[in-house]
């Protein structure tokens, strides 16, 4: 049986079948017992099923961080938490940083707690998520996280950035321009892209060149996140725009 324990909720994978859902909350110590379809739409919206217990929010800690979360409403993705705490250690002392899809503060609130930044703008289009990464913000103490409600194809470019996060997929190369285009002369893009394994070193980087008008771009490194589905992989490139 797979699953993950997000605060004291556990999510099965959606294949999974069990019948004694009371002795399973026992044994892993949780409240409630869920399955997540699916995530839908840019608002990344969860289609779930409750199979024991009532109450969807918790509060996960994770990478010495605490976050809020209702998983009945916002979406939680767990294996990307190595991916979370190495951006928080690339940030150097008083960078300003655009976390583009922000959630309720992934990439945020580890930056915000790990590193001397000096503002982390946090960009989140779904209302529900933007309320949870305010709470975020106030649960980790932070004075150093604004959080923004709105479209960040609008808001991205009324800042300008050392360091810009990409931390959403399949969509994620329509951003690039914008993104570009409000990041400083040396500032470093870590881009998020699902690819077929035979593009990976090609395809991502290639798309990032085509968005950067005429700027130079500098591979820094490729990171492999996970497999998204057979043949395809999660990954991110970091690269300094120069």
């Amino acid at each position: 049986m797979k699953y993950k324990k997000i605060g004291d909720i556990l999510i099965l994978d959606k294949d999974d079948s069990y019948d004694d859902f009371e002795d399973l909350s026992k044994r892993h110590n949780v409240k409630t017992i869920m399955k997540i379809d699916h995530i839908q739409g840019t608002k990344r919206e969860p289609v779930y099923k409750i199979l024991y217990g009532s109450e969807t929010e918790t509060i996960h800690k994770e990478n010495g961080c605490l976050f809020k979360l209702d998983l009945a409403k916002v979406m939680w993705s767990k294996g990307n938490n190595n991916e979370r705490l190495r951006i928080a250690k690339l940030v150097n002392d008083d960078e300003t940083v655009i976390d583009m899809f922000a959630g309720i503060g992934y990439f945020s609130i580890p930056i915000g707690v790990h590193s001397n930044a000096k503002e982390v703008v946090s960009i989140e289009i779904n209302p529900n998520s933007y309320n949870f990464l305010c709470d975020n913000v106030k649960l980790n103490k932070l004075n150093n996280v604004t959080p923004i409600l709105g479209d960040c194809m609008v808001e991205t470019p009324n800042f300008k950035a050392d360091r810009i996060v990409m931390g959403y997929v399949k969509t994620t190369h329509h951003y690039l321009k914008v993104a570009i285009d409000s990041l400083n002369e040396g500032g470093i893009l870590h881009y998020h892209e699902t690819v077929p394994e035979k593009l990976i070193d090609t395809r991502p980087i290639e798309r990032i060149i085509s968005q950067a008008g005429g700027r130079d771009v500098e591979l820094l490194k490729i990171n492999k996140i996970k497999k998204y589905a057979p043949g395809v992989e999660h990954v991110v490139i970091d690269a300094r725009i120069n």
